[in-house]
C-alpha cells in the first residue's frame, strides 16, 4: 500500500511528456522483468492512450463502415495491431501510443482473415518498427459497427475473449501484457466522442467473489441485462479505464484551435458587439476561404511542410461555421434567415470538412523521415 501511494505521488509530478513520451529503459526492464501482472487477474486498471492512436482507430473503424454500406451491406469488421508498454512510473497503467491496421475484416463476431497475409503483414511491420521505436505490439483493437442501439457495443464477443486470451497467454509471460480495444464506430458518430472500451480477459482458472459481477464491477441480478450488455462471457473478462494524454506541444495547437476556430466557439456566449463583429467577419470570410481552397486543391500533390497555410483556410472557414446561431440574434425576430446567408454557411462548412480531413489525413499517416530508408 505504501509503495503504491509513494508511486502515485511520483508520477504526479511528472509532466505527461516525461511519463508518456520519455521512456525510462531502466524501469521498464525491471517491470518487465518483475511482471508483477502474472500474480493478479485483475492487475491493471486503467489504459492512457495518444491522440494519434485514437484519430488512427476511429478513420480505420469508419472506413470499414462506409465500405460496408458502399456495397449495399452491412458495415465490416475491422482490426489491427497497438503498440505500447507497460507505465513503469505507474505500473497498473498500459500506455498505447500508435495503432496500425491490419488487413482484416469481418462481418458482426466472425471474423473473415488471411492468416499468412496477415503473418507476412505484422513480420513486415515489427521488422520496420524495431529499428525506430522503443516499443512493442502491446494489444489490439477491433470494431463493432452493429445497428445503433440503446447500449453501447463495446464489449467481448466469444471469439474475442478467445483471440484475447491466446494473446495474453503467448505476451503476458515475456513482460509484454497485452489489452483488448473494442471500439463502436457508429454510436460514436452518434454521440460525437470515440467510443470505446478497454479489456483483459481472466485466465480460466478465475472465479469471481462476487456474484453477478459484469466486467465494469457493476452487480447486475437480471440476467438478461447482463447478456445484453457484455455478451454470453460476461464473467469471463474485466474493462479497464480509458484516459487519453497528449504531449505539451500538442495540447497548446489543441487549445489555440478549440478556443479561436470551430469547436468551443459554437458554445460561447458573445455581447452585441463581439455579434457585430461576427457579421462582419462573415460578409468577407468566404471570399478568403475560396480563394485560401483554390490555393490548398493546388497543392494537393505535394508535400505539407507547413501547417500555416492549413489553418488559414480552417480559420477563414470556421469564422463562417462558427457563426450560424448568432445571424438570427443580431436579425430582428420577425425577419427570416438571409437564404444568401444560408447558402454562404453550408458552402464553407463543406469546404471546411473536406479540407481539415485532407489536412489530419495527410499528417497522420505520412511516413516518417528514416536514416534507413
Amino acid at each position: 500500500m505504501k509503495e503504491s501511494e509513494s508511486s502515485n505521488k511520483a508520477t504526479s509530478k511528472l509532466s505527461p511528456d516525461q511519463r508518456y513520451y520519455a521512456v525510462d529503459t531502466e524501469k521498464l526492464k525491471a517491470l518487465q522483468e518483475e511482471k508483477p501482472w502474472m500474480k493478479s487477474a485483475k492487475y491493471f486498471r486503467s489504459v492512457a492512450v495518444s491522440p494519434s492512436a485514437v484519430t488512427k482507430m476511429m478513420m480505420h473503424c469508419a472506413s470499414g463502415v462506409e465500405k460496408g454500406i458502399g456495397k449495399g451491406g452491412n458495415p465490416i469488421e475491422v482490426m489491427g495491431l497497438l503498440l505500447g508498454r507497460p507505465d513503469p512510473h505507474s505500473p497498473t497503467t498500459l500506455i498505447v501510443t500508435d495503432a496500425f491496421p491490419l488487413p482484416i475484416e469481418g462481418f458482426e463476431t466472425r471474423v473473415i482473415a488471411d492468416d499468412q497475409a496477415v503473418v507476412n503483414h505484422m513480420i513486415s511491420l515489427n521488422e520496420c518498427l524495431e529499428r525506430t521505436r522503443n516499443e512493442r505490439f502491446m494489444g489490439w483493437y477491433h470494431s463493432h459497427p452493429f445497428d445503433l442501439g440503446e447500449l453501447s457495443h463495446c464489449f467481448l464477443s466469444q471469439t474475442d475473449l478467445s483471440t484475447q486470451l491466446q494473446w495474453q497467454r503467448a505476451e503476458d509471460p515475456h513482460g509484454n501484457p497485452f489489452v483488448a480495444i473494442v471500439l463502436d464506430p457508429l454510436r460514436s458518430v452518434h454521440v460525437g466522442t470515440p467510443q470505446l472500451k478497454a479489456f483483459r480477459a481472466y485466465p480460466p482458472e478465475y472465479q469471481s467473489n462476487i456474484a453477478n459481477e459484469c466486467p465494469d464491477g457493476s452487480v447486475e441480478p437480471s440476467e438478461q441485462a447482463r447478456l445484453q450488455r457484455w455478451g454470453s462471457c460476461w464473467n469471463r473478462y474485466y474493462e479497464l479505464g480509458v484516459e487519453y494524454y497528449m504531449s505539451s506541444t500538442s495540447r497548446k495547437i489543441l487549445g489555440d484551435l478549440t478556443q479561436n476556430y470551430l469547436w468551443i466557439a459554437g458554445f460561447k456566449r458573445r455581447d452585441e458587439t463581439q455579434k457585430v463583429k461576427s457579421l462582419q467577419e462573415l460578409a468577407n470570410g468566404y471570399t478568403t476561404l475560396s480563394s485560401a481552397a483554390g490555393s490548398e486543391t493546388a497543392q494537393e500533390g505535394t508535400d505539407v511542410g507547413s501547417t500555416s497555410g492549413a489553418f488559414s483556410v480552417f480559420g477563414a472557414a470556421a469564422a463562417i461555421a462558427s457563426h450560424g446561431d448568432e445571424i438570427s440574434v443580431a436579425s430582428p425576430a420577425n425577419q427570416k434567415p438571409d437564404p444568401h446567408v444560408q447558402k454562404l454557411q453550408a458552402e464553407a462548412t463543406k469546404e471546411l470538412s473536406q479540407i481539415s480531413l485532407r489536412q489530419v489525413h495527410r499528417a497522420v499517416f505520412k511516413p516518417p523521415i528514416s536514416d534507413f530508408s
